[in-house]
């Protein structure tokens, strides 16, 4: 009596700890079906990604177009206005200077907007590492996103490191509001 199974030693809750991220990742993933996207985030960085968002926004006439450091203004303005997408329809928004900052400068905007998701366009090589950051920056704020990849020439998709490097500055953010791309400018210049 004295002597206890090994399946009768207790409750150790800590053993679930391991399956809590897929469950939250389970439960974004439904709620992301679940709601239609009411925007579309395109994140900058090719031209090709805001002519794809311009056929989207003409697909969706209801949806407003969130640019994140997209083309330069005048040209991403023309685009739209011969898409036929007024232009009070389409934010541009130039504060980004990576991909992480792309979803950290929008988030609040989109939030105080009444925006619970977004249509998120960027080129399919980038939508992996995109996805990562947009399920930690986006689901602090309760944002789900549907992804719509641009197709591209582009080949493989980017490295898991990179999108793993990037999902921990994401969660850097969440913590300290900070997404450490300053640290990187700052050791680019040295």
């Amino acid at each position: 009596m004295g002597r206890r199974s090994r399946f009768n030693r207790g409750w150790r809750p800590w053993v679930l700890l391991p399956v809590l991220p897929m469950v939250l990742l389970g439960q974004s993933h439904i709620k992301a079906n679940l709601r239609e996207p009411e925007a579309i985030l395109v994140l900058g960085g090719a031209a090709e990604r805001e002519h794809f968002a311009a056929e989207l926004a003409m697909q969706h006439p209801d949806l407003e177009v969130w640019v994140s450091s997209g083309t330069n203004p005048e040209y991403a303005q023309w685009l739209f206005q011969e898409a036929n997408i007024p232009p009070d329809r389409v934010h541009l928004d130039y504060r980004a200077v990576d991909t992480v900052t792309n979803f950290t400068t929008l988030v609040t905007d989109l939030k105080a907007e009444g925006v619970e998701s977004v249509y998120l366009v960027t080129s399919d090589y980038h939508m992996r590492r995109a996805s990562i950051i947009a399920q930690v920056v986006l689901g602090r704020y309760d944002i789900t996103f549907k992804p719509v990849p641009v197709p591209s020439d582009h080949g493989s998709a980017e490295p898991l490191l990179r999108g793993l490097r990037d999902g921990a500055r994401a969660v850097l953010w969440v913590f300290t509001g900070q997404t450490g791309s300053s640290l990187g400018q700052r050791l680019s210049k040295s």
